[in-house]
């Protein structure tokens, strides 16, 4: 069997190329003569080819070694790019990290942790995307992004669910609403009637049907007069007048709801779990790796919206109702 060619071996012919010697060669590439010779014979002896042609005084390329060596060098030098490349991306002076998250992640949580990671990582390109629950696991299950945070909507399988944060599920009014001053209300004061909620397709909606199908709570769901597909939609219909809804804190802590009411709900508290969406089995990226570092190290420094708090490393990834 012959053997194996390799990068090697064409270095080893570019050095005698460059030398003119396989002695100077040998001295460069830190090999000894003889290994040298049997590398470079090798490369000859599997193209079928003369190389180089020996004279007492000097080794000079054949005509098929002149054809040959700019092939050589080109692909060295690729190699060489491509591990240098591989280098910086280990060392985070390249590279680039795709994420993905909720509207209210997105748009209230990411752009500070995103400003530290880029102090320090500035030639990192970050691509972010904002999606409903179930969209954003499955970009994640296509490995379209490095990793999503949002909550836990159907429990895939092959993906991982690590709790970030949890927030606490209010009912948003409006400033005039009869609620707007309460510090907190039942979650039978909840009239289905004024009710608007967001579509079936977000995770905060699939949550509320599990709250409701576990008999957690009695929320008359079915009599919701309207749906929008995203929180800012959701936040004009409210603002104008049309009803009022349910939702964890973070969501209605965006500019969308600036002027509106969060009331917590009680009897029973119940909570979202925003989680760290990846891949199972799937290491991250350097790059990724760092950029959640500093996404975790900021949740637990910047001050929260009311309602929100950062969740320890290993806690649990379903939040139980609790009176």
């Amino acid at each position: 069997m012959s053997t194996p060619i390799g990068i090697r071996h064409l270095q080893a012919f570019q050095e005698v190329a460059a030398s003119g010697s396989f002695t100077r060669a040998a001295e460069h590439l830190h090999l000894t003569q003889s290994a040298l010779t049997a590398t470079v014979k090798q490369l000859e002896s599997w193209c079928g080819l003369t190389l180089f042609d020996r004279t007492t005084r000097r080794v000079l390329l054949s005509a098929e070694g002149e054809r040959f060596l700019p092939v050589a060098e080109r692909l060295c030098s690729d190699f060489d790019t491509a591990l240098n490349d591989l280098r910086a991306r280990a060392m985070l002076q390249q590279g680039q990290v795709s994420v993905a998250g909720s509207p209210s992640v997105v748009t209230r949580l990411l752009p500070g942790a995103l400003a530290a990671f880029r102090r320090q990582h500035p030639a990192i390109h970050v691509h972010i995307q904002d999606d409903s629950a179930g969209s954003l696991e499955q970009r994640v299950l296509n490995n379209e992004v490095d990793f999503a945070i949002a909550g836990n909507h159907s429990q895939q399988p092959e993906l991982e669910y690590q709790p970030l944060l949890r927030d606490r599920y209010g009912l948003v009014v409006p400033a005039a609403h009869r609620c707007a001053a309460l510090p907190h209300t039942d979650w039978q004061s909840v009239d289905g009637g004024e009710l608007l909620l967001l579509s079936r397709d977000t995770g905060i909606r699939a949550q509320l049907e599990r709250f409701v199908g576990a008999g957690s709570i009695d929320l008359p769901l079915e009599q919701a007069s309207m749906e929008a597909t995203n929180p800012a939609g959701l936040a004009a219909l409210i603002d104008a007048g049309l009803g009022v809804s349910v939702l964890p804190a973070l969501a209605a802590d965006t500019r969308s709801f600036a002027g509106l009411s969060f009331i917590p709900l009680q009897n029973p508290r119940l909570e979202r779990e925003i989680c760290l969406i990846s891949r199972r089995g799937r290491a991250l990226s350097p790059a990724a790796a760092t950029l959640l570092a500093t996404v975790q190290a900021y949740l637990h420094r910047v001050k929260l919206p009311a309602w929100v708090e950062p969740v320890a490393l290993g806690g649990a990834t379903e939040t139980s109702p609790a009176s």
